[in-house]
């Protein structure tokens, strides 16, 4: 038998995919209203509904208190003849005799038979509630109070039947009034969202249509401000803040891009040249004269090439450490060690022990950028000291040459970046140098700053934190 086929799962679409915020705006809006209002209406007609029923059982027992009340200080006639001056209508007042039958009555048709079985001792009110009374065909919901009076012929007992269905009907025609009511008002709430949404969504989609527009040749341009302040000209400043950095990033590439080629082109075109005249000469000895250039350019590029890539990791924040305990006065040594047959400079060192967290290696090259960078420029001397202390290890690096100008004391450590623009490369370097001995300091959380010595000399600090690096 064949297994049955799989049926090709269709995922739904999800409500918010399909709906626009506009429309879910507006739905939210409604189903909040009509939520709000159930509520608010349903407690309304419950309140209503309780107020009514205790003002009519408020008003029947003030009722039977003063018919009662007039019997008991004059007598049943005088009572009687108040039922007929001050009868109400929806409202029966009986009084009944001790023998239970009815004396006095507030209308003629409820002039035989007792309203109640209720007979309460004398000052004793009791309350029921019935359907219907039956003994005067009146199908209306009723509230019966009654109250006992003694007197000398007996107990009295005074009935005020007061009819709720007026509240019932009072309460009914409030709840058609808020269920006619709901949906206009939904209409009308739903309409407002819809519209004042649709406005504000108006300026975000002209933001949007402006930020489309632009490209990578039109970096320059800004999305229009509106000086509404509101979330709407945040949004536009936001957009035009990430323009700004856009345009900075697309810049800072382009220039180096250029740089780059412009540092390769001369190692390429010297090994170029020179493969050329090696190969015109058919004995091969131009061949063995060039050979020490173009094995020095040739090295020269993959140096440069090397720092690029290094550079660019850095930059990245992707550069590769290993971290470990470095001794960093042995790494030092060996550094001031490595530069010392290489210059005819005097090298004065001061070290004590520091030890912190990092990559012996990134920080060797760091020491090495600095150490070669001060050989170019000192005249004579070279000092070096390290010291160590609660807030970290530091490192200052000073040479008898020029400071660094304060104004180009931040950008001597960006890319390609040369001060003395006549020096020429091989003795200035790629200009790569100190921005890749930052990046190095950054990825260990440490930081190197070029400044002046007090006596007037060019001097690098580097300051690594104790455990910099986890």
């Amino acid at each position: 038998m064949k297994p049955p086929a799989l049926r090709p799962h269709r995922s739904r679409p999800h409500l918010r995919n399909v709906w626009g915020v506009r429309k879910r705006a507006t739905a939210t809006a409604i189903s909040v209203v009509a939520l709000a209002l159930v509520a608010g209406g349903l407690l309304l007609l419950v309140l209503l509904q309780t107020s009514l029923i205790t003002a009519t059982e408020t008003a029947a027992k003030s009722r039977a208190a003063d018919v009662a009340a007039l019997i008991a200080s004059q007598d049943v006639s005088e009572a009687e003849q108040s039922l007929a001056d001050t009868a109400r209508s929806g409202q029966y007042v009986q009084i009944i005799s001790p023998q239970g039958t009815v004396v006095a009555s507030s209308e003629r048709s409820a002039a035989r038979t007792p309203l109640s079985d209720l007979r309460p001792r004398p000052g004793q009110t009791l309350i029921d509630s019935v359907s219907s009374l039956q003994s005067i065909e009146d199908t209306d919901e009723f509230f019966i109070v009654a109250s006992g009076v003694q007197t000398e012929k007996g107990v009295y007992t005074v009935v005020v039947a007061s009819t709720v269905q007026v509240q019932a009907d009072s309460v009914t025609t409030v709840a058609w009034f808020l269920l006619g009511a709901t949906p206009l008002l939904l209409a009308v709430v739903g309409v407002a969202v819809w519209f004042l949404v649709g406005r504000s969504l108006r300026q975000v989609e002209r933001i949007r249509g402006q930020v489309a527009l632009i490209d990578s040749s039109r970096l320059s341009e800004r999305v229009q401000v509106s000086p509404t302040n509101d979330e709407i000209q945040r949004l536009a400043l936001t957009m035009n803040t990430m323009l700004d950095k856009l345009q900075a990033s697309d810049a800072e590439q382009r220039r180096f891009v250029s740089d780059a080629s412009h540092e390769l082109r001369s190692p390429l075109a010297t090994i170029s040249a020179g493969l050329e005249v090696a190969a015109a000469d058919p004995s091969g000895d131009t061949w063995h004269e060039l050979q020490g250039l173009l094995s020095s350019e040739t090295t020269r590029m993959r140096y440069l090439v090397d720092d690029l890539l290094t550079l660019a990791k850095a930059n990245d924040g992707g550069i590769r450490i290993t971290v470990t305990d470095v001794d960093l006065d042995d790494v030092l040594s060996t550094e001031i060690r490595r530069l010392q047959p290489m210059t005819d400079h005097t090298i004065s060192a001061s070290l004590v022990p520091a030890r912190v967290r990092g990559d012996a290696h990134r920080l060797g090259q760091v020491l090495r950028n600095i150490l070669d960078n001060a050989n170019r420029h000192a005249r004579s001397t070279i000092t070096i000291e390290l010291t160590s202390g609660p807030n970290g290890v530091e490192v200052v690096i000073d040479n008898d040459g020029d400071p660094v100008p304060e104004a180009d004391r931040h950008r001597i450590f960006e890319r390609f970046v040369r001060l003395d623009q006549s020096r020429s490369r091989e003795s200035g370097g790629s200009g790569l140098g100190l921005a890749i001995a930052a990046g190095i300091m950054s990825a260990h959380h440490g930081t190197i700053t070029a400044t002046q010595a007090p006596g007037g000399d060019c001097r690098f600090v580097m300051h690594l934190p104790s455990g910099s690096v986890d």
